[in-house]
């Protein structure tokens, strides 16, 4: 590794987050979603971190199912979009996947399709995100002609997905709830509902299964709060250095479009991070970055490979200092905030040219580095 920025994925921390998850739904079994390579942090990395302590992984289509499988990981994976297209049911059989079922045309192919082996599968209800999924008046007739089909194994479980749980004052949460349960109440089934904001606020919608993605990772699910808040620990901290220290004269512009100008005599540091990695290019002026452990803010537009930083406070800041853009001491949901996004966006737009550097900890006060490649 030559270029000096990377993400460190601290597994100490992915465990905790996992004891949260526990700690909030104690009798429910857990379903680990790690689609999207796991919020950017690795999918089998983290698949290998997590197996040992979860009931299944959750993921979005089969090109992410297959290579868990490729890499020894053996519980149930879940494909939460279900199939795109009939001919990947054979396949879908052939490695034990268990599928979502959302649509009258994913239904009419899985009903017509001849299978050397049984797939097991999830029946999504749509209770108001108004994606995917059956109406819940729909429901009940799909459930018995899925029970009659000799390509499902049994059982058929219910599943819905949660449109406003990340705002506590929502009542849409409650309503949504009421439709499932009535569902799952008069077809006696296992059943699956609570996200990451539905596993810490809302214990009504736990069920059977719960399904946490983001907390996980170490991110609030909520609009208002930090991780910190609600007792989870970042997994993902990505770093780098600064590469290059000049002083600028007042009236001096910095970066493209001249966007900031110096306001004194001043030190500004460039810092080996841009859009091209994920850092957002959005972020403007004045969102923190830690150097050497302090708070410096951004100044000027965010560049490919390079951002600009304000060190009058940093004086004797030199070439190789660290440089944090998120992780601990700095919330990712800070960042997100100031660029006008969420953290999800920027920890899933992580570049593969980063480095991932795994904090591995195997044993107590016993830590092991991995570098590897990011994707």
């Amino acid at each position: 590794m030559s270029r000096p920025t990377c993400a460190i994925i601290d597994t100490a921390a992915l465990r905790a987050n996992l004891q949260r998850v526990s700690a909030c739904a104690p009798t429910q079994r857990i379903m680990a979603v790690i689609k999207a390579n796991a919020y950017g942090h690795g999918a089998i990395q983290v698949a290998k971190v997590l197996e040992p302590q979860v009931d299944a992984f959750a993921v979005a289509c089969i090109e992410e199912a297959l290579p868990l499988r490729e890499a020894g990981i053996t519980i149930p994976i879940v494909i939460l979009e279900g199939f795109f297209h009939a001919d990947e049911l054979p396949l879908i059989a052939a490695h034990q996947l268990q599928i979502v079922v959302h649509s009258a045309t994913q239904l009419e192919h899985l009903l017509n399709m001849k299978l050397a082996k049984p797939i097991q599968v999830w029946l999504k209800v749509d209770t108001g995100m108004h994606r995917l999924g059956f109406a819940p008046h729909e429901i009940e007739a799909i459930y018995w002609r899925l029970q009659q089909c000799p390509q499902i194994n049994p059982p058929i479980r219910l599943l819905s997905h949660l449109a406003c749980a990340d705002d506590r004052q929502d009542q849409t949460t409650l309503v949504q709830t009421q439709r499932f349960m009535t569902l799952v109440n008069t077809l006696k089934v296992e059943a699956s509902f609570a996200n990451s904001a539905g596993i810490l606020a809302w214990p009504q919608t736990h069920v059977d299964w719960v399904r946490p993605g983001i907390m996980l990772y170490g991110v609030s699910p909520f609009t208002d709060t930090t991780a910190t808040a609600e007792g989870l620990q970042p997994v993902m901290q990505l770093q780098s250095v600064l590469t290059n220290v000049k002083y600028c004269q007042p009236g001096e512009s910095v970066g493209y479009g001249g966007t900031w100008r110096c306001p004194e005599n001043m030190p500004i540091g460039v810092v080996a991070i841009g859009y091209a990695d994920g850092y957002p290019r959005h972020a403007p002026s004045g969102t923190p970055v830690l150097v050497n452990g302090k708070r410096v803010p951004l100044i000027g537009r965010v560049s490919m490979d390079m951002i600009t930083v304000d060190l009058r406070t940093q004086p004797h800041a030199q070439v190789g200092d660290p440089v944090i853009l998120w992780g601990n001491n700095l919330p990712i949901e800070e960042i997100a905030h100031s660029a006008g996004t969420i953290a999800y966006e920027l920890l899933c737009n992580v570049s593969k040219r980063i480095y991932q550097l795994s904090v591995i900890h195997s044993q107590p006060n016993r830590a092991e580095i991995l570098f590897h490649n990011f994707r």
